[in-house]
C-alpha cells in the first residue's frame, strides 16, 4: 500500500513541477527558474513535512505522500543537473550555470532549515 501512496504522491508532485515550466518557462531563459523554483519549493515544503513527522504530528503515511512522493515528483536531481549541464553547454552561459547550482544549493539549504524551523517554533510558542 506504500508504494501506492509514493507513486499518487509523485503524480500529484510531477504535476505541480509541470505547472511551474508551463508558468515560468518563458522566464527561464538566461536562467532555468522554472527548475530552481520548483527545488526550492520542495525543499521548503520537505523541511515542513519532515519536521511535522519527526514530531510525530504527521503519520507515516502522510509522511510517505507528501516528503516522498510528493516533493520527490515535484523536485528531481536529474532535472537540477540537466538544468545546469544545459546551461554549461550552450556558449556563454557557464557564469550562469555556476550561479544556478550555487543558488540551487544555497537557497535550496536555506528553503529547507526554514521550513523545518517553521514548524519548531511553532510548536514552543
Amino acid at each position: 500500500m506504500s508504494a501506492v501512496v509514493v507513486f499518487v504522491g509523485g503524480g500529484l508532485g510531477a504535476i505541480v513541477r509541470e505547472l511551474f515550466m508551463l508558468m515560468l518557462g518563458r522566464y527561464s531563459t538566461a536562467f532555468p527558474l522554472d527548475i530552481f523554483m520548483a527545488n526550492i519549493l520542495a525543499c521548503f515544503l520537505l523541511g515542513i513535512v519532515s519536521s511535522l513527522h519527526q514530531e510525530r504530528r504527521a503519520s507515516d503515511g502522510a509522511n510517505l505522500l507528501l516528503a516522498t512522493g510528493f516533493c520527490g515528483g515535484m523536485s528531481t536531481f536529474s532535472s537540477f543537473v540537466f538544468g545546469a549541464f544545459s546551461e554549461t553547454m550552450t556558449p556563454g552561459r557557464l557564469v550562469p550555470s555556476i550561479l544556478y547550482i550555487i543558488a540551487s544549493l544555497v537557497v535550496g539549504y536555506g528553503a529547507a532549515w526554514v521550513g523545518l524551523r517553521s514548524v519548531t517554533r511553532k510548536r514552543r510558542a
